[in-house]
């Protein structure tokens, strides 16, 4: 048997491609078990079936013809077990289930193996006699060793979109992404390439550095220009606080270190092109090791400034680009500088094969509405090329070259979105309350001013987390007091009287500053948060400051503390904050002294709770963390990203405590993190009692629409019911199967 076995998988793995391979092994299988007929029936999750995709036995006509839906036969059987089952006769089973024109005579004994790579279903392999009599044990461990080799083989065809070319019949190619702006977009891919590209840069000796640096300073001029232009040409409905976005490229551009960097490297001997590669490199490198996606994502922005540089450097100009009217914009990497030279009323879509939820550019998308996938993995960009597109921003879903009948589907859906979206703004200046009258408060997070625009747009009540570290990331120094006051002013004073909840410095661990470089061998659990700011009183102080000074005549100002671990950390903290006010009072300044809180993100936290509370005015959970930390996942570990789930009942359980932890001492405690923006969470963390939810703000009216058609009895209700469940996975479908019951699937999925 074992020479036999490693016949079939040589002669399988050293397959031309992957259809010759799979027909390989059907017949190879077929004469080593000795069956009448072995199939391969592969896993097709967008339409729930399995596809018939190889045969030695059954009519040849039939592959990629035959389907059978999830759950359905034995073949569905063998799936939803994801273990072998060997048969004698299948006529006795109930859940057999024979198909037309499959053969003339039935087939009576049935041998199933599910294909399984790294937990993932794949599909069935089948093997069938029409005698009713089992397969012998040999035969079977035959077959589940085969399964387990041709398992990587198909994972790999998967990624590399071999699989989905040998399905021939398939009109529709559909590719699977991360949903950054919900919604539908239809229309035609246009390939967005780099204007320049740094990375083919070579690194050239010079004789004349100051021709290099004249070079290299026009160059940032004509790059200026070129930004301040695209900022001109934005559509009248950004706001001035959107347009904000590109006065940060302007602040880069015009960084003392980048010029005076560049200039050493040119001084050393480089030419203006290699010593702006170094330069660039450098920075992005920097922020993409950050583990923050926030700040990660600004590499992005310094890329795509560096191109712009180098092509003005180049003297290339650029290529002149038609765009369809209903464009969907397509690229490796899509900075917002690139979204912006389209015509307003010609964007349909965003596609970006890097990029997450807080790139620059799904942040502007959101502000103008544009449905937006992007982190799509192991996909050419190419093959996008000049194709008609659905995007579906709801499940993170591409659809290239669509059938006419998909085509219809996702134009209904779109009506219906529409209908949607009328009601969602008839509730704007409604307050977010249930059925029978529970009210909470539904707030944003913000850390740039292009947010800030959409905010108000929504009626948001106020900010529930204020990100103070992205000025600190912008700058080549610590800002001054007086530079951090001027801009948590303009907050405060934008959102007054409503609340603007400040998070101090949350630098360490994934977000170091360029002039305050942190290097530890596990950062995460090293000297990060209010850790660094109680060891720099100094930088502390002076921030406290600021923002007390910036709350003058406002008092709207509540200030919190990040990655509390305990009842010391806050103690401190009070009494520095506490110097800081007596101080400016002492100054003569007419301050009040603000509310003061913590974020609950680290499971000692959790157990604290009461006693933090007692000590504090307020709590606030940061949910992505501490879900991280509870479940000792990091959801950016593509091996281990599928354990994270909020939904999980240990984190559930977590919330529950730290609400009633607040309670008991009288305290507000809200909830921050994309949980707190996810439809299919709010009802669990409505009947927990929070008092207050913080998301963006791209969610805040759907989000509220959401509360109005439930009443508090019917989220305690759906809140029993899944905390007696143990896998996040049933809890979620539960949840999601509760939305749809009361018309609120619109909130998870394109429609109504």
């Amino acid at each position: 048997m074992l020479k036999q076995l490693r016949s079939i998988i040589h002669e399988v793995t050293t397959a031309k491609d992957l259809r010759t391979a799979l027909d390989t092994l059907v017949l190879r299988v077929q004469e080593a078990s000795h069956a009448e007929a072995c199939s391969i029936f592969l896993l097709d999750n967008e339409k729930n079936r399995y596809l018939l995709t190889a045969t030695a036995g059954l009519d040849k006509k039939l592959i990629n013809k035959l389907t059978i839906k999830l759950g359905e036969g034995l073949v569905g059987l063998v799936g939803e077990r994801e273990e072998p089952m060997n048969i004698a006769d299948t006529y006795a089973h109930p859940k057999v289930c024979h198909y037309e024109a499959t053969s003339k005579e039935p087939y009576r004994a049935f041998l199933g193996i599910p294909i399984i790579h790294q937990k993932e279903l794949l599909g069935v392999l089948t093997a069938q006699k029409r005698d009713p009599d089992s397969f012998e044990e040999t035969e079977e461990a035959l077959l589940v060793t085969l399964t387990a080799q041709l398992a990587g083989t198909i994972a790999a065809a998967k990624a590399s979109g071999d699989l989905e070319r040998i399905k021939k019949t398939r009109e529709t190619k559909i590719v699977d992404g991360i949903s950054c702006v919900q919604g539908i977009g239809i229309g035609k891919a246009v390939v967005i390439y780099p204007i320049a590209d740094l990375d083919a840069i070579p690194d050239k000796t010079i004789d004349d550095p100051k021709s290099e640096l004249v070079a290299f300073r026009k160059a940032l001029k004509d790059a200026r220009k070129e930004i301040i232009n695209i900022e001109k040409s934005l559509p009248e409905n950004v706001s001035e606080a959107e347009r904000a976005l590109f006065d940060a490229y302007i602040q880069l551009l015009d960084s003392p270190s980048l010029k005076k960097d560049v200039a050493k490297e040119i001084r050393a001997g480089n030419w203006a092109q290699g010593a702006l590669k170094h330069i660039i490199n450098d920075r992005v490198a920097q922020f993409t090791a950050m583990e923050d996606e926030y700040l990660r994502e600004r590499a992005l922005d310094i890329k795509d400034l560096g191109q712009r540089i180098l092509s003005a450097l180049q003297k290339k100009p650029h290529a002149e680009i038609k765009y369809p009217k209903q464009t969907i914009l397509v690229g490796e990497e899509i900075p917002p500088s690139v979204l912006a030279e389209v015509p307003e009323k010609q964007i349909a879509g965003i596609i970006s094969l890097s990029g997450s939820v807080n790139s620059h550019v799904a942040i502007l998308a959101r502000a103008m509405n544009i449905p937006a996938v992007m982190g799509i993995k192991d996909f050419p960009i190419t093959r996008f090329e000049d194709k008609k597109i659905i995007l579906d921003g709801y499940y993170g879903q591409i659809y290239i070259s669509p059938s006419k009948k998909i085509q219809q589907e996702f134009i209904d859906l779109v009506a219906q979105e529409q209908e949607l979206d009328t009601e969602l703004l008839a509730i704007r200046d409604l307050p977010a309350q249930t059925t029978d009258g529970y009210k909470l408060s539904l707030l944003v997070n913000t850390g740039l001013p292009i947010d800030i625009g959409h905010s108000l747009r929504v009626e948001a009540e106020g900010v529930g987390l204020y990100r103070t570290e992205v000025p600190f990331m912008t700058r080549d120094r610590f800002p001054s007091e007086d530079e951090q006051r001027i801009i948590y002013r303009q907050l405060l004073q934008i959102f007054a009287p409503r609340p603007v909840v400040m998070r101090t410095l949350d630098i360490g661990g994934d977000k170091n500053l360029p002039y305050f470089p942190i290097s530890e061998p596990n950062p995460f659990l090293g000297w990060r948060g209010i850790r660094i700011t109680l060891d720099h009183p100094e930088i502390f102080i002076v921030q406290v400051r600021a923002m007390i000074r910036a709350s003058e005549g406002l008092n709207n100002l509540r200030i919190m503390l990040p990655m509390i671990s305990s009842i010391h950390e806050v103690e401190q903290s009070k009494k520095l904050i506490k110097q800081a006010f007596n101080e400016l009072i002492e100054e003569g300044l007419n301050v009040q002294m603000p509310l003061i809180g913590i974020m609950v993100e680290v499971p000692s936290a959790v157990y604290l709770a009461q006693d933090l509370a007692s000590r504090v005015d307020f709590l606030s959970v940061g949910s992505n963390d501490l879900t991280q930390y509870l479940l000792a996942v990091d959801r950016n570990n593509m091996r281990v990203a599928n354990l994270y789930d909020s939904l999980h009942p240990a984190v559930l359980k977590a919330l529950a405590q730290v609400v009633l932890s607040a309670h008991r001492e009288n305290k507000e405690v809200s909830i921050c993190g994309e949980m707190a923006g996810d439809p299919v969470a709010v009802m669990l963390l409505l009947a927990m009692g929070f008092d207050a939810l913080s998301m963006n703000a791209n969610q805040v009216l759907k989000i509220k629409w959401l509360i109005r058609k439930f009443s508090i009895e019917d989220a305690k209700q759906l809140y029993d019911e899944v905390m007696v469940m143990d896998d996040p996975v049933e809890i979620r479908n539960h949840m999601e199967a509760a939305l749809e019951e009361n018309g609120a699937a619109g909130l998870i999925r394109a429609g109504r």
